[in-house]
């Protein structure tokens, strides 16, 4: 059995419609997928219609923007309740908050490279969560740059000038409010040292404590030695392993099913559904 357990549509920063994904998921050959777009449920009903016109297990999740201090934290989080109104609301305070960043890093951006808001948002089209994908996108289709990717390399990247934090909740708070939505939270990418920083071993140990049930440790962005540390701390603490591709698309180079999660980490994962 084939399980990816992270991916993106148009609804955040993906290119396919939810549809689209699912359809793409069957044709990669996989059996189980979840959608976990930035901050939004919006994908799911779409997503679960085609996922059962297909014959795929689908996963309902959100990819949950969170923070240590000024460290960025993105928190999966997998079949929480949608209804649930202390997660919607901090879901819909960071969507708010993104569009406020986005539209400050436009700003300085624009000082330097043509470009004005209305290119991002003929990017972000009808996305419930805009971010800079969007502003990178907007880019390109200026002439500035020739992929999203070498945007991210140039000028997009957490160490950049142009770059503005957004309000996130405390990770901890995050982990918090998804147990209490009965959704299963694990730690995306979390050794991507090259996105940015990433938060020391303490911090994994204090968030198993609050609830996390697992770390992303197969990831395109995770070196050896990252793996191999996740390894570890996922032993250590009791978490669960996963694996995912992050698919974007053709908005990134991660191909679905590259990484993938096994048959007993995804039951172990289930289990913890309330």
């Amino acid at each position: 059995m084939r399980i990816d357990l992270h991916t993106h549509s148009n609804v955040s920063d993906g290119t396919g419609t939810p549809a689209q994904v699912m359809r793409d998921a069957a044709a990669a050959g996989l059996d189980v997928v979840a959608l976990t777009d930035h901050d939004s449920v919006d994908g799911w009903e779409e997503a679960a219609a085609e996922a059962a016109r297909l014959g795929l297990r689908f996963v309902p999740g959100i990819e949950v923007s969170a923070k240590d201090r000024w460290v960025s934290i993105h928190m999966l989080a997998y079949w929480p309740r949608p209804d649930d109104a202390a997660l919607a609301e901090i879901l819909a305070l960071t969507r708010e908050a993104r569009v406020g960043r986005a539209q400050s890093m436009v700003e300085r951006i624009a000082v330097e490279y043509p470009l004005e808001w209305e290119d991002v948002v003929r990017q972000s089209g009808e996305a419930a969560t805009v971010g800079r994908p969007h502003i990178a996108d907007a880019l390109v289709e200026r002439g500035h740059f020739a992929t999203r990717g070498e945007v991210f390399d140039a000028i997009l990247h957490n160490r950049s000038p142009f770059y503005v934090h957004h309000h996130a909740p405390d990770v901890h708070d995050a982990v918090r409010a998804i147990r209490a939505a009965g959704g299963v939270p694990v730690f995306a990418h979390p050794g991507a040292h090259a996105r940015g920083r990433v938060v020391p071993d303490a911090v994994i140990a204090s968030l198993a404590e609050a609830g996390l049930a697992g770390l992303e440790v197969d990831h395109r962005d995770h070196d050896e030695e990252a793996r191999a540390r996740l390894a570890g701390l996922a032993a250590r603490y009791g978490l669960v392993q996963t694996g995912s591709s992050d698919y974007h698309g053709t908005g990134k180079l991660n191909l679905l099913g590259e990484n993938l999660t096994t048959v007993e980490a995804f039951e172990a994962l289930e289990a913890q559904r309330t």
